[in-house]
């Protein structure tokens, strides 16, 4: 029993990493589909599709920033708030990157059609962005608390 608390102590210091790259790649993926299709429709400002296509990017810096603060000597006392913390900011990561990239796919659809609405039209996803900062600075504030 021990030795499984101490797998999910680890398990939360990595988790944020896992989880935010999976999140990075999904997101980043879908946006990316978006924009190669978008190639086909301008014939211009390719750059800046490509741009917002990696915005979910951003998701991986996070968890790596998370993983580095939860990173510490594991022990039975400690293992519960890494494993709780590091598990659930991954998790809002993750889901993060995945509708970032929604958001941002949407963003390339309606600009290549409207341009003068690109930067409206990348609200949304800066909100997504917005909720995964507060994850972030929630897990650092939390680390804080683990001995």
């Amino acid at each position: 029993m021990e030795q499984l608390i101490l797998t999910l102590g680890w398990i939360g210091i990595y988790a944020p990493v896992a989880l935010g790259a999976i999140g990075s790649i999904l997101g980043c993926a879908k946006a990316g589909q978006a924009a190669t299709g978008a190639l086909l429709d301008v014939d211009s400002g390719y750059g800046r599709y490509i741009g917002i296509s990696a915005m979910p990017s951003s998701q991986t810096i996070y968890g790596i920033v998370v993983m580095l603060t939860l990173n510490r000597e594991v022990t039975l006392s400690n293992s519960p708030g890494l494993f709780a913390i590091g598990s659930l900011v991954g998790a809002a990561l993750l889901i993060s990157g995945v509708y970032q990239g929604k958001a941002c796919a949407s963003a390339i659809q309606v600009s290549k059609n409207k341009p003068e609405v690109f930067g409206i039209s990348i609200a949304p996803a800066a909100i997504v962005e917005g909720f995964a900062v507060f994850a972030f600075v929630f897990a650092l504030i939390l680390a804080g608390s683990i001995k």
